[in-house]
């Protein structure tokens, strides 16, 4: 069956797939390999490409290329491919805060990366949050470079009034897509007025570097077709003939040698075997979770980690793999009353799935064009009040004080600068359409089985959880040793608490209550209203099911090499001359916002400094 996309751009994104293969006794030789074909690699790819035309660029992407994928093109089928063959699947250590549960943290094995995964939301955080990266010893980085940056990536159509009322700040010639939902369910209507009822504003210019307040945020998805908009079949076919891809291809490690007290990467090794050359640049951009292990694998890490694998170590450099962030994430689930639509049906009602696929294939309004679109960003004042910002702001300060770091500096500066207090959110409330949960929908031959359900998700903006990603020392070349150490401290277990008694409270607060029957997960079975133990009650819920919101950053984090830092302002890797990281792991603290936009906007700052190096 046809699949909506733009054909032109398929047609070109098949002429820069190649496969990497040597005549017999010859090299293997580009100016520049990018190691990586997700959202970063090929953004990077195709600028360079673009700025430096005389010059050679390969993309090395370890999985598959998949345009006709309904799973990945459909935005009602979003998330159907975690966990599958597009995926890497990588499973963390068991996490002693959370009853030794482990978390799966789902990243992209496909061209496109995570870009082809995720939930396709489009926003971004709050300038004094980007300025930070520059703050903690990053000259040139700032809200100002970022967001000229991040529109360059993007094309946002612009809704209007009363949704978005900006008519500037914002990319609408960039290659990544982004537009409000035209599909939001009719309960939805209520989350602007419910919120606004507990005290939080309406925020229609979120773009614009004030993200605090609720409103219906954009999707990363093509308003011509309705597909889902990524990098693999935006930004590539942009690219010159200078530009080749090549799949299924993993990478095992960088090849360096040391030319006058410096080291030099003259390209990478792949997993067969194969040495592929590189003259001018290898250009990471493998991951937060795959580029460590790869600058382990090729002996730059801390000594303990490499020698722990055998690993000659070339590059001291304990940053690597060190300062992990993630959002954690915590839900709540209410059922829906019967004269509303949930999102549920697409999964009970085969007959109703099909003719939404058919109406969605016929470009017209369809449930498979819902992406989540309500949001609402707060700091801890709007949940908590005054009493309770002033206890959860001593945590931090404890925990922050027997654990200094430059970054948790930082964070700890956006809780107790009172500028910030209502400019940078604490935390991050997404309407769910569906259930999106830890208990699992209703059985088959249950009495709720078929019913519609509606689920609010919050994540932890700033956690001061800091987890690591290292090799394995008894199989290097095997999944990674991951752990985000979520609710690890006293600071982001209490926040975990607040926001799960406060989407009770969403919930239940008019005209958004008038939708809902009860309360699913975790049930006022479980927690009720009025239990003389329910704080207690409330930490066993969120023990038992905080989980990842899938954003980790931050493992060769842009920071100077005496604080942890693993890569310059111009994400060169400290001890080498030409070997620089371009993901996401490079983000030294992270942002109130869904990281893609800013893992763009990364890409779009790296190609430029590259090009403006070899002109």
């Amino acid at each position: 069956m046809a699949v909506k996309i733009g054909l032109a751009n398929l047609a070109l994104l098949a002429t820069a797939l190649t496969r990497v293969q040597a005549d017999s006794g010859s090299a293997i030789c580009y100016d520049f390999v990018v190691v990586g074909g997700g959202t970063a690699g090929n953004a990077i790819a195709t600028r360079l490409s673009q700025y430096l035309p005389n010059y050679s660029i390969l993309v090395i992407e370890a999985g598959p290329n998949a345009p006709y994928e309904d799973k990945i093109n459909i935005p009602g089928m979003k998330g159907s491919t975690l966990g599958t063959k597009y995926d890497w699947n990588f499973t963390s250590i068991p996490q002693a805060a959370l009853y030794n549960r482990t978390i799966t943290q789902s990243r992209g094995k496909v061209l496109g990366g995570t870009s082809a995964l995720n939930l396709l939301i489009w926003d971004r955080g709050s300038k004094p949050e980007y300025d930070a990266w520059g703050e903690v010893g990053n000259p040139g980085w700032s809200w100002n470079s970022m967001i000229t940056a991040m529109n360059k990536a993007e094309n946002f159509t612009n809704p209007g009034p009363p949704v978005y009322t900006t008519t500037s700040g914002y990319g609408t010639s960039g290659p990544i897509n982004a537009v409000v939902n035209k599909y939001i369910p009719v309960q939805q209507d209520a989350w602007i007025p419910t919120l606004e009822n507990l005290g939080v504003p309406d925020n229609s210019e979120w773009l614009g570097g004030e993200n605090v307040g609720a409103a219906y945020h954009s999707s990363t998805i093509d308003p011509t077709h309705y597909n889902r908009s990524y990098s693999a079949v935006e930004y590539l076919p942009r690219a010159g003939k200078n530009l080749q891809v090549t799949t299924d291809t993993e990478v095992a490690k960088i090849d360096l040698v040391k030319r006058h007290g410096v080291f030099v990467a003259t390209g990478v090794t792949l997993v067969d075997g194969t040495f592929i050359e590189a003259r001018k640049e290898v250009i990471l951009s493998a991951g937060t979770i795959k580029t460590p292990p790869l600058l382990e694998m090729s002996g730059i890490g801390s000594a303990k980690v490499l020698q722990g694998a055998q690993i000659k170590q070339l590059i001291d450099l304990p940053g690597v793999g060190e300062n992990l962030q993630d959002h954690p994430r915590i839900q709540v689930s209410y059922q829906l009353r019967d004269n509303y639509t949930s999102f549920d049906r697409l999964k009970v009602d085969t007959a109703y799935a099909a003719a939404q696929l058919a109406l969605w294939r016929a470009c017209q309004l369809s449930a498979y064009d819902y992406a989540a679109s309500a949001y609402s960003y707060q700091g801890w004042p709007s949940i908590l009040g005054d009493a309770g910002n002033a206890k959860i702001v001593d945590a931090a300060k404890a925990f922050v004080a027997s654990n200094p770091s430059v970054v948790d500096a930082k964070k700890l500066e956006f809780l107790t600068n009172t500028t910030y207090q209502n400019t940078i959110a604490q935390t991050e409330f997404v309407l769910s359409d569906g259930y999106t949960g830890g208990k699992g929908y209703p059985a088959k031959n249950t009495s709720l089985y078929g019913k519609g359900f509606t689920t609010v998700i919050a994540g932890l903006m700033h956690p001061l959880a800091r987890g690591s990603v290292h090799i394995n020392a008894s199989n290097p070349t095997g999944k990674p040793i991951y752990d985000p150490a979520f609710a690890s401290n006293p600071y982001d277990l209490q926040g975990l608490i607040a926001m799960a008694k406060y989407m009770r409270q969403i919930f239940t607060t008019a005209p958004f209550s008038q939708a809902f029957v009860s309360e699913y997960e975790p049930g006022l079975d479980v927690i009720p209203n009025n239990a003389s133990s329910s704080d207690a009650k409330w930490e066993v819920y969120v023990r038992n099911n905080t989980n990842t919101f899938y954003h980790p950053v931050g493992t060769c984090a842009m920071l100077p090499r005496k604080d942890g830092g693993v890569v310059d302002p111009t994400l060169k890797v400290y001890g080498t001359s030409n070997l620089r990281v371009v993901d996401a792991s490079v983000i030294p603290i992270l942002v109130s916002a869904h990281p893609q936009t800013g893992i763009y906007g990364i890409a779009e700052r790296a190609a430029e400094i590259i090009a403006q190096r070899w002109h």
